[in-house]
């Protein structure tokens, strides 16, 4: 792993979900959220965010969203059938992504859960890489903007490795 430069450390990824978690808490106070976790990328970030939010109902659900193969977007957003299952109506949802880079795969969901009638949706990521962006989208909550840079790490892969490590690094 020596072509792996540390671009956040553990330290600072747990202060700043934290803090995150506190934004959200302080949003949703009050109120009932259906979490919408995005995998396979968002599994350590969601699992840590929801953990530091202290809002008392809490429904979490995942889906599969798939749009890269390697380092590259494949431009088509595959959606697993899980998210048909989710009744979206009348709902505070709030989408946990790991990643919003092109934001094709955002864009498509949030077209998706919008056409439901949600009360709100809010999209919370862990790292935004606007330079990439080709969708009009935008986090509303994000722990870190990153240049266009290919990371890996606390849960972000190069096809399917490197999501274990504690920090988020980028592939020299």
């Amino acid at each position: 792993m020596d072509d792996i430069k540390v671009l956040f450390s553990a330290e600072e990824i747990a202060e700043r979900v934290a803090g995150l978690g506190r934004e959200l808490s302080d949003y949703y106070r009050g109120k009932e959220v259906l979490v919408v976790g995005v995998l396979n990328g968002c599994f350590v970030f969601a699992a840590d965010l929801i953990r530091a939010m202290t809002v008392e109902d809490i429904e979490i659900r995942f889906i599969r969203a798939k749009s890269y193969i390697g380092t590259q977007s494949g431009g088509e957003v595959d959606f697993s059938s899980a998210c048909e299952s989710i009744d979206f109506k009348d709902r505070n949802v709030l989408i946990i992504e790991d990643i919003i880079d092109t934001g094709n795969t955002l864009a498509e969901l949030k077209k998706r859960i919008m056409s439901e009638d949600p009360v709100d949706l809010k999209i919370a990521v862990f790292l935004d890489k606007p330079s990439r962006r080709i969708a009009d989208i935008s986090p509303d909550f994000c722990c870190f903007e990153i240049p266009d840079r290919f990371v890996v790490g606390y849960g972000l892969d190069y096809n399917e490795k490197y999501r274990q490590l504690p920090y988020l690094g980028a592939i020299e």
